[in-house]
């Protein structure tokens, strides 16, 4: 897929700010920036790589921007070819004035990714590393950014690189075996060969369990907030985001669609979701807010029920249980929020909420008292919602998958060892052995990218922004 272009991209947000960054890449990057680039020193192509160098973009006579120019000669750069990065102004017309200016003297528009893409195929990192890239880009929380910097510096990947080696070696005696077979020789240690299949199965196994775990910190825990109208949701979402973010009122159906804002707590990103009380009605438009009210709560995986502190006892029960009949699985979290507590007097509250009159709650879940009106007791609404994610803390080089076809890979290489070491059990043949070896080398080597199709690589790097 690699070809020999020069390619360049603005690789800063779009829109004016103090500075951009115009970036170049392919065997004329030098050459095309030294065509318009003038300064008191000597030309580009002569300078020293990993220099920077002060001067004017010109087209023609006429002086575009005053820049700063970075030279990175190959190998030794972001993509592995001769990179080229000038920091100009910020503005959106010297922006596109210079990618024009690169374009007209012989460079083309880099394509989504093209940019990690070239390191990937130049050998500068492997395919996890390169997607833990857009990861990186994308991070929200601490969490979300000490995986995605664990993964882009190896992670992972060299712990699967060198099992996969092992294991190539294995098989190429296994193989090897197969030319001598009337002699019945066996090249391969099949205890060995059991151990290392072992311990790749372990590493599996942990990177499978990580999955879950992964997908939390890379996407945000969504956390649905429901309840009967007026019991105070819009006004939580608003206390837990600090900020107006729903329209609060006394007049029953006023959300009609979900509202959603993220937050990050501990180092945790938590999307929370408002959504439409939920109520017998015959209006249209509200009935359509609750029916996705309960799509929310299938996809959340904490739900915050929200009732009225003032309400009886048992209708309080009731909301919960009706709750849990309709919408609940055994991997879903509930925490019963009792709002409003201000209108109640403090002796009225420890008399009427105790674990005992709220049994029908499940085992793993609990209830919290709060005055979202007041702020009161929100903080520890969202120390409960740290607390019930069980999130550990992440120590430096934790293993964490976080990207759906690794975890489709590790899978379909899970399934591969197992067979393997039933072949190992029932002393199989060679042949059919070492077929089910190399079916686990080809999964292996789909995740670190030693074996990949322009269709997975045209996949990931799609998804990566241009410039990048």
């Amino acid at each position: 897929m690699l070809d020999d272009s020069t390619i360049c991209a603005i690789s800063t947000p779009p829109g004016s700010g103090a500075i951009a960054v115009v970036r170049l890449s392919g065997k004329d990057a030098v050459r095309i920036c030294d065509k318009l680039f003038y300064s008191k020193r000597k030309k580009l192509i002569s300078q020293k790589p990993n220099t920077l160098h002060f001067g004017t973009i010109r087209d023609g006579d006429k002086i575009i921007d005053e820049v700063v120019v970075g030279i990175f000669k190959a190998p030794h750069s972001y993509t592995g070819e001769d990179v080229v990065e000038v920091s100009c102004h910020g503005a959106t017309y010297v922006q596109q004035q210079l990618l024009q200016l690169f374009i007209n003297n012989g460079a083309r528009l880099a394509t989504p990714g093209e940019f990690t893409m070239r390191a990937f195929l130049n050998g500068k990192m492997d395919l996890s590393q390169a997607e833990a890239v857009a990861d990186l880009i994308a991070s929200t929380s601490r969490a979300s950014h000490k995986v995605a910097i664990n993964q882009m510096r190896g992670g992972f990947s060299d712990e699967i690189k060198k099992l996969r080696e092992k294991l190539v070696n294995f098989t190429s005696l296994i193989e090897l075996e197969l030319d001598f077979i009337e002699e019945d020789v066996e090249f391969a240690d099949r205890k060995e060969l059991k151990d290392l299949v072992l311990k790749i199965n372990k590493l599996i196994e942990q990177l499978v369990n990580s999955f879950s775990l992964g997908n939390v910190i890379k996407n945000g825990v969504p956390v649905a907030i429901v309840g009967k109208p007026n019991v105070g949701k819009s006004t939580l979402l608003n206390s837990l985001v600090k900020e107006e973010k729903a329209i609060v009122s006394e007049v029953p159906g006023t959300t009609r669609d979900a509202i959603e804002d993220t937050i990050v707590i501990e180092g945790v990103a938590f999307r929370f979701i408002d959504t439409a009380g939920l109520r017998e009605t015959s209006d249209f438009i509200e009935n359509l807010g609750i029916r996705k009210t309960y799509q929310k709560i299938k996809q959340a995986s904490i739900v915050l029920l929200l009732v009225d502190a003032t309400d009886d006892i048992n209708i309080i029960q009731g909301s919960v249980k009706e709750i849990l009949k309709q919408t609940f699985s055994d991997d879903k979290q509930l925490i019963l929020v009792i709002n409003k507590t201000d209108k109640l007097a403090e002796s009225e509250i420890n008399k009427k909420f105790t674990c005992k009159k709220l049994d029908s709650l499940r085992e793993k879940d609990g209830f919290i008292l709060i005055s979202a009106l007041d702020h009161e007791d929100v903080h520890d609404l969202a120390q409960e919602l740290v607390k019930t994610i069980n999130l550990k803390p992440l120590e430096e080089n934790d293993i964490i998958i976080t990207n759906t076809w690794h975890y489709e890979a590790l899978i379909h290489s899970s399934k591969a060892i197992q067979r393997v070491l039933n072949g190992l059990e029932q002393e199989i043949s060679g042949d059919f052995l070492a077929q089910d070896i190399r079916e686990v080398l080809h999964y292996m080597g789909e995740i670190t990218g030693e074996i990949t199709t322009d269709e997975i690589l045209g996949n990931i790097f799609s998804k990566f922004c241009i410039g990048k």
